[in-house]
């Protein structure tokens, strides 16, 4: 092997040993690394280690920094690169609960994770993280489907796609007898735990839940459409507006709630919306725009008398029917 290339192969070696094998609390020396590189089949001296040491540390911009830890059981380790451990933990976290990730696409990522710190560090990512309720994904297409709306968004290209609802059987079944879909692709929104595709169609923007399409093909030949709509879309407020990711007419709704709600209002409404105060100083209203339906309904009575609904009065009316309606079912 030439001189130049096995130095090449030293120095990459030497980097990964590094990087798997130490930390701050398990440094290396530099007999044990000479020792390490032989066992990799590769021989090298004491001193040219610590010139590649040097060298490592030189690398304009690196994401490391190899430092050395003097004293008895002394010796090399390698800065958190390119992650802190707390980042890892929080990128582990975000895949072990996300509902659309199958547990075996999981367990795959979280591995890949794990290599970007050192063996010792990766034992801490190996954590369980409790989710009430949580459901994982089965199907581990859907990370196609994203990636080929991710495509399909970044090169201007409409979609096609079969959308499938749950039977009693537990068995995705197409809508419409397995009817194709044909949209312009603008977004993906993470919300409640579940990738939406926001996309412009039939002269609307509409939302489409992820996990429900299959076969979802990019129509290269095909320019999106509705670039005039989305200019004026704003994702935040689309979300605040909707409940469940369920659409229905938007109303202009003012609400009086107990003062102990404000917290539960910013979360659901944003810093936005004034909450102003109400006579007797116990209750405050607050007037949202919200797509009125069934789950907003649902939504509201979950905080019994601490929520009312002031106007508009066909919404109050409604509101007034369910609960009715409710009434008739549990007497």
């Amino acid at each position: 092997m030439p001189r130049k290339e096995g130095q090449k192969l030293k120095l990459l070696a030497l980097l990964t040993i590094l990087a798997r094998e130490t930390d701050e609390n398990h440094p290396l020396s530099v007999p044990r690394l000479v020792e390490m590189l032989r066992e990799r089949g590769i021989n090298a001296e004491r001193k040219s280690v610590y010139d590649d040491i040097e060298t490592l540390n030189a690398i304009p911009n690196a994401p490391f920094e190899i430092v050395q830890q003097r004293g008895r059981g002394g010796g090399y380790y390698m800065t958190e690169c390119p992650f802190e451990l707390a980042e890892l933990k929080l990128l582990v976290d975000a895949v072990y609960t996300s509902k659309f990730i199958t547990a075996s696409k999981s367990r795959t990522l979280i591995d890949k994770l794990g290599r970007f710190t050192s063996r010792y560090r990766q034992a801490e990512l190996d954590r369980t993280v409790l989710v009430s309720g949580r459901v994982k994904s089965h199907e581990e297409r859907i990370l196609y489907s994203v990636d080929a709306l991710h495509t399909a968004i970044t090169r201007g290209w409409q979609v096609q796609f079969t959308y499938c609802d749950w039977n009693l059987q537990k068995q995705m079944v197409p809508r419409h007898g397995g009817k194709r879909y044909q949209v312009s692709p603008w977004a993906l929104v993470w919300e409640n735990g579940y990738y939406y595709l926001i996309a412009y169609t039939d002269g609307h923007l509409r939302h489409y839940r992820v996990d429900k399409m299959q076969q979802v093909a990019p129509l290269e030949d095909t320019a999106r459409e509705g670039a005039e709509e989305y200019a004026g879309f704003n994702v935040n407020t689309y979300t605040q507006q909707m409940f469940g990711m369920f659409n229905g007419p938007v109303k202009k709704v003012t609400l009086k709630c107990e003062n102990r709600l404000a917290g539960a209002m910013i979360d659901r409404f944003g810093t936005g919306p004034t909450l102003v105060p109400y006579a007797g100083g116990e209750c405050f209203c607050i007037t949202v725009d919200v797509q009125v339906s069934p789950q907003f309904y649902g939504w509201v009575a979950g905080f019994g008398a601490g929520i009312e609904i002031q106007s508009p009065p066909e919404v109050r009316a409604e509101m007034r029917k369910t609960l009715d309606t409710l009434e008739t079912i549990y007497r």
